[in-house]
């Protein structure tokens, strides 16, 4: 692919103006609140648009576009089932025990509900996933460059790294929501175009149900078996294991995008955020996946779009939107698509690397290295977090390149981590006998069930490092069943065990348990300023969705 000048003037223009915002801001940040918690000082619309664009990260942009040709319409369970739902549950009934209990954390959230054992294994747990799941975003981005622009592998991480770094260095969490607000933007009007130029290309929807396999343009009509989907998942996996378990699991505990509505100015703002939030959501698909689908339709039409191979043989599937760039896009309109891809993989990797900084500073270092510190000792303690979560990304970078889809390899990572925590947190929250013993034990059990069910499995030549027991159809459907299994375990292990332990008098639990904190009531008189009635809304779109695409 060859990039003119204007393309070049674009990326560069992005870069200086991203890099401007931390400067600007490094005034306003001159203590650990302000660095790691913007000082819960963020307006309602900033933080909803930052809520989804942390989640939109290169691995989403890249991975869902991939997935798109790789199973079709049935990517869209990841929207219209694993996010909707949760989301709205998230802000009607999680976030006034987040916010309301002035917890700077999700794992300071396990220590006031449960002990510090509890918070520090999910603190440990969280710091590595997200340096994990950064490098990820680091790989996306570097593969990017080398493909199309050429740049050697290695020189992209770190010039990319780089960049990062610097502003989220300067203007702490400030920073870091800001860009994903422009960010958010400018993958929308870099893609979507894309979309118009494919649909206009192909013959519009007509040409993709005449040019791509049916079995492709569903979402529920092969579930009954997993072989009669290209996800190779049955409907328990998809509705258990991604709909409830994955995706409460991710939008409910997953720090990286609470932190987005920790940080509002009141409750009543924390809880719109993910609702808010939602309304994008569910109308992403059409910038995401629809281009793995137009891919595929183009591919049985025109010559040119079929995908490249890795080292092992395996169709790349990640590589469906650098292709479609490189052919639909012209000169000018090519330099904003690259620069929606690169603030893709921003906005993932400064989600990540921000909420990392202040797990490991609030409930690693404070909580066991140094209590009583300065503000501004934790000040420059987050800013050295900083340093170390971009160096550890861009070395779990290199892990990311034995996949072949992205997304599987994060599904993957949350169903170790994110499952098992959500059964931890649904039983904190609604069954107040649940003890710190039975919680810490129960995710041990649930993480390490995650664990040895990899090990026992084996999906596209991953896993079965233990023995091959049983293979699954994709990488996919192993990771939601190894949620879903992980998650009962979990749960489990942490009824049994909290039962034969002493659990917190009811006093210690107000605020932090459901049926020991006051309801409140929304003063909200308009009904779509209520979370509620709000949440009741886009569920409904949802739904409807849901039949269309039956």
């Amino acid at each position: 692919m060859k990039l003119e000048l204007i393309d070049y003037l674009i990326i560069a223009i992005y870069f200086v103006f991203v890099i401007g915002i931390g400067f600007l801001l490094k005034r306003q940040v001159k203590s650990a609140n302000d660095f790691l918690m913007s000082n819960r000082s963020i307006p309602l619309w900033i933080t909803s648009l930052a809520f989804i664009s942390a989640n939109l990260g290169a691995q989403e942009v890249l991975g869902m576009a991939a997935n798109g040709a790789k199973y079709g319409l049935y990517t869209a369970h990841y929207y219209w089932l694993g996010a909707a739902l949760a989301m709205i549950f998230l802000g009607v009934f999680m976030m006034p025990f987040y916010y309301g209990s002035k917890a700077r954390s999700v794992p300071e959230y396990l220590k006031l509900r449960f002990d510090e054992k509890t918070r520090t294994f999910n603190a440990l747990s969280f710091a590595a996933m997200t340096v994990f799941s950064s490098g990820v975003s680091l790989y996306a981005l570097a593969m990017l460059m080398d493909v199309i622009l050429g740049w050697n592998f290695d020189l992209s991480i770190w010039v990319a790294a780089a960049v990062v770094f610097v502003y989220i260095f300067m203007g702490g969490l400030t920073s870091a929501v800001y860009n994903e607000v422009l960010q958010f933007f400018l993958i929308v009007l870099g893609i979507a175009p894309l979309v118009f130029i494919g649909l206009y290309k192909i013959g519009g929807w007509e040409g993709i149900v005449a040019n791509v396999a049916d079995y492709k343009l569903h979402m529920w009509k092969g579930l009954d078996d997993p072989s009669h989907n290209p996800m190779g998942i049955d409907a328990f996996s998809m509705v258990f294991g991604l709909g409830f378990v994955l995706a409460f699991g991710y939008w409910c505990t997953d720090f990286l995008v609470v932190q987005r509505a920790m940080i509002s100015k009141n409750l009543t703002d924390a809880q719109r955020t993910p609702i808010i939030a939602a309304i994008p959501k569910i109308l992403m698909p059409a910038i995401v996946i629809l281009p793995g689908i137009i891919i595929l339709a183009l591919q049985n039409k025109f010559p040119g779009y079929d995908l490249p191979v890795n080292a092992n043989g395996d169709t790349n599937y990640n590589m469906v939107l650098p292709i479609l760039l490189q052919k639909l896009y012209p000169n000018g309109i090519l330099g904003v698509g690259i620069t929606a891809l690169i603030a893709s993989f921003m906005s993932g990797m400064a989600g990540n690397v921000t909420a990392f900084n202040t797990v490991w500073t609030f409930d690693i270092y404070q909580s066991h290295i140094k209590k009583n510190a300065s503000e501004k000792h934790y000040y420059y303690v987050g800013k050295i977090a900083t340093i170390a979560g971009i160096l550890i990304s861009i070395m779990t970078a290199y892990v990311a390149r034995g996949f072949n889809n992205i997304m599987d390899l994060l599904q993957l990572v949350f169903s170790f981590v994110n499952a098992p925590l959500f059964a931890t947190f649904f039983l904190g929250m609604f069954w107040k006998r649940t003890t710190g013993h039975g919680a810490f034990w129960g995710l041990l059990a649930g993480t390490a069930t995650a664990t040895i069910t990899h090990g026992l499995t084996v999906a596209e030549g991953k896993g079965g490092w233990i023995a091959n027991t049983h293979e699954y159809f994709s990488g996919t459907s192993q990771a939601f069943n190894i949620a879903w299994i992980s998650f009962l375990v979990c749960v489990a292990v942490t009824i049994l065990i909290s039962l034969f332990t002493k659990p917190k008098p009811d006093e210690e639990l107000v605020g932090l348990v459901y049926s020991l904190t006051p309801k409140q009531t929304d003063s909200n008189k308009i009904w779509y300023k209520n979370p509620l009635w709000m949440g009741v809304a886009v569920l409904i779109v949802t739904l409807m969705f849901n039949i269309i695409f039956f």
